[in-house]
């Protein structure tokens, strides 16, 4: 009965959206890719083919889970807990691919899809997490477990199974589930609602239009030569056009003399999602806190920040508040010391007026001029895409020994896309890597990395990751090739790091494999950041574009010289951000919140200067609204401990190759991450607990 009224529901859906059953097509879905690798065929995949493999999907786990249900021989690992992590195959199988193009490369027809899907997939999540029968066998068999002669990776899969089914509401009453059911529904459905509008403020509801030359006065002539490109690809003949996306956005901010436009361009990007146009985010903010702190209070807890943290490294909300007052209280002096710093330039300069938001990194890279004798210019010919991508493929070679071929015979779902073959040093492949670099409009902005396959086993047989890195860079030009920023350097690294730990990823089961707390997650990216800026690295892969000269040594003690340059600013920002998730998801009465009101007053309480505001606004705060980092968004700094801590130990050694801490790092961190609890594997690699003060000598803040 439970899968025919399934059928039917997603039957109106896929109705409503225009399939046609008696249609038939070969869907690519349904079997088994026959592409290299089994990469995802893109080249062959239809908007039209989504609906009927996710109902097809949810149809074939459905079966899996009622034969688990109705197996008659008593619940044990194998026809229990086993069955249940293989489970879901095709419905995993089509949501990697159509969640990530959803983000990456998506239009009205996917977006609409998405819409239609929500509430059919929170149903189908809802139905197996809430099945009083299948909870029933897994909590048999975790019962039983100690007598079972299970191994240690047995028994961990056991208990995180029984956990999660406990965290998503399979211990509450009938009425209670009937409750959580709505509020999944309606969450998930808002979430949707919230990045769909984001995104249109970002791509389609503004763009700083320049007609007048002059307008252009402090800009890099590689600046304006992009702001030409994107105008004629918006159809505007000798114009300049200046887009939210950063890599448009912040060369106008630290360059542009014309202050009114440096703030228009910035206003129009704080005030994302708070326009009170159709697009407006207050209202979605509002509904989101409190159905999260319902949802919360019907599983027990007295806030959505503690549910979270209680699965994190930091076990309560307290622990991680306190944490992030630590460093606040460290890092608002500094960021205090940089105002005076600017305001003396504009005195200087004759200015007349106070330092605004937006005329910070007008004046930052005045002082990083200044100072430290380095123009973010004077940089970017030295850092042009390609190389960047060749220096952190070396560095990976040198520290893990694995190899990147480039492949040209794999499908892509964007003509940009690259993609590269892994494989060990003894030359057994690997996996596959996908990097997508570019903004486009079907594109949400950031950075980001994720897998179209995870890895895994299967039947005895090792199943190879898929992975993908998705950017927002600096796009090249007719004559100039995609030159990054230092900050766009960084962020390659660091995704890259998170594509590191998905292809070393080892495991047996789906549930552990890879799978770590949220406040460990951004440890294997943050700390690939560190070799980007070490003088060996920066030799051998910090190219001039045109001579192919490296850098000169000048640059890069330019580079240590400003590395902590603006740490201030840039920790106080994110932690700004950090607090102000926390304020959200720490509520514990129910009540209607002015979210513009309720940012203001959190900032005034800890005494944010203003000067600076926080690195996402409410409106515009996807990681906590749109996506998965609700109450988590402060796990960045928390992994920046670990991996400042663990890069401390690869420079202590005299050796940032260092093979033999670089096999443990591999092993202990990324392989068998998923082994055993976060700080368990960071211990085993370390042999002691992270300390805080490699991170606060690292930033300046001590």
């Amino acid at each position: 009965m439970k899968i025919f009224s399934l059928t039917l529901l997603a039957m109106s859906v896929l109705l409503v959206s225009g399939f046609n059953p008696v249609q038939k097509r070969e869907n690519p879905f349904f079997t088994e890719y026959k592409t290299p690798f089994q990469v995802p065929p893109f080249d062959k995949i239809d908007t039209s083919d989504y609906m009927p493999a996710f109902l097809e999907g949810i149809k074939q786990h459905n079966a899996e889970i009622d034969a688990i249900i109705n197996n008659t021989t008593f619940p044990d690992f194998t026809n229990t807990i086993l069955a249940f992590d293989k489970s879901g195959k095709l419905l995993t199988r089509v949501s990697k691919v159509f969640y990530n193009l959803n983000e990456a490369e998506t239009n009205k027809q996917i977006q609409s899809i998405a819409r239609k899907l929500s509430p059919v997939m929170s149903k189908h999540g809802d139905d197996i997490s809430l099945n009083d029968k299948l909870f029933a066998k897994i909590k048999a068999v975790y019962e039983k477990r100690k007598a079972m002669n299970l191994d240690s990776q047995q028994l961990r899969v056991v208990e995180k199974y029984f956990r999660d089914f406990e965290r998503q509401g399979a211990n509450l009453s009938p009425e209670k589930k009937d409750q959580l059911r709505k509020l999944n529904e309606e969450l998930s459905m808002l979430a949707l609602t919230f990045g769909e509008n984001l995104l249109a403020e970002t791509n389609e509801n503004f763009q700083l239009v320049i007609t007048d030359k002059k307008d252009l006065a402090g800009l890099p002539q590689g600046v304006i030569d992009g702001a030409a490109e994107t105008a004629n690809e918006k159809g505007m003949k000798d114009k300049w056009v200046f887009t939210l996306s950063k890599p448009s956005m912040i060369p106008f901010l630290q360059y542009a003399k014309n202050r009114e436009l440096r703030e228009k361009i910035y206003r129009g990007y704080y005030m994302r999602g708070n326009n009170g146009n159709k697009n407006d985010n207050k209202e979605i903010v509002s509904k989101i806190v409190k159905l999260k702190l319902e949802k919360a209070r019907l599983l027990g807890f007295d806030s959505y920040a503690a549910y979270v943290v209680d699965d994190n490294m930091a076990k309560t909300p307290a622990t991680v508040n306190d944490f992030l007052d630590k460093l606040w209280v460290a890092a608002l002096p500094v960021a205090k010391k940089e105002v005076v710093e600017m305001q003396k330039i504009i005195d200087r300069e004759g200015g007349k007026f106070k330092l605004q938001t937006w005329d910070w990194w007008y004046y930052a890279e005045i002082i990083h001029k200044e100072k430290y004798s380095l123009d973010e210019s004077e940089l970017k010919p030295y850092f042009s895409l390609a190389n960047v991508r060749d220096g952190m493929f070396m560095v990976a070679t040198r520290l893990y020994g694995i190899t990147f071929t480039k492949r040209t015979d794999l499908p892509v779902y964007q003509k940009d896309v690259e993609t590269y073959e892994v494989k060990e040093s003894d030359g057994r492949h690997l996996g596959i890597l996908y990097l997508d670099y570019y903004p486009r409009d079907g594109k949400r902005g950031g950075a980001w990395c994720t897998d179209f396959q995870s890895a895994g086993w299967e039947n005895g047989k090792k199943i190879d990751p898929i992975v993908s890195v998705t950017c927002n860079f600096t796009k090249p030009t007719a004559d100039t090739p995609s030159l990054l920023s230092w900050d766009e350097t960084t962020t390659l690294f660091h995704e890259f790091g998170h594509a590191l730990h998905g292809l070393f990823t080892e495991g047996k089961y789906s549930r552990t494999a890879g799978n770590v707390p949220q406040d460990y997650v951004e440890m294997p990216s943050q700390i690939n950041e560190n070799w980007a800026s070490e003088p060996e690295v920066l030799k051998s892969y910090a190219k001039h574009y045109k001579t192919g000269d490296p850098i000169p040594n000048n640059l890069i003690e330019k580079i240590q010289n400003a590395s902590l340059f603006n740490q201030g600013f840039e920790t106080i920002e994110y932690l700004a951000a950090s607090i102000l998730d926390m304020d959200y998801h720490g509520i514990s009465d129910s009540r209607d919140i002015d979210v513009v009101k309720f940012e203001a007053d959190g900032m005034k309480k800890i005494g944010l200067i203003p000067e600076i505001i926080p690195r996402y606004r409410t409106t515009y705060f996807a990681h906590i609204f749109g996506g998965g980092y609700a109450a988590g968004y402060y796990v960045y700094i928390w992994a920046a401990v670990l991996d400042a801590d663990a890069f401390n130990a690869f420079k202590s050694s005299g050796d940032i190759f260092n093979k033999d801490l670089a096999a443990k790092f591999r092993k202990y961190c990324l392989a068998e991450s998923g082994d055993d609890a976060g700080m368990t594997q960071y211990r085993k690699f370390r042999g002691q607990d992270p300390s805080i003060d490699p991170l606060l000598k690292r930033r300046g803040l001590k």
